[in-house]
């Protein structure tokens, strides 16, 4: 498998953790979207940098990598939602 499509699952799925993390707290739902894609627009640049196959040559196209696979994160989960395979999801 490419070590570039790794690394940007990679980055949904640890989005996808700090955001079940974030549920947890008193924060209000609505900033989960932010949160994730900010989450994953830090990881693309620092994937950017330690990531030999990362998908980007520059620091930019690393960020929008990272954001859109952190939103990624948020996408699945509703899709997940709707389709009924997650239940009693507060949020």
């Amino acid at each position: 498998m490419n070590g570039g499509i790794v690394s940007v699952a990679a980055i949904t799925v640890v989005s996808y953790l700090v955001a079940q993390a974030v549920k947890a707290t008193r924060l209000d739902g609505k900033w989960l979207p932010v949160i994730c894609g900010v989450c994953g627009g830090i990881m693309g640049v620092f994937g950017l940098g330690v990531m030999p196959d990362f998908p980007a040559d520059d620091v930019l196209t690393a960020l929008a990598v990272g954001i859109v696979s952190g939103l990624a994160a948020t996408g699945s989960h509703e899709i997940f939602k709707k389709m009924g395979v997650i239940k009693n999801d507060d949020n």
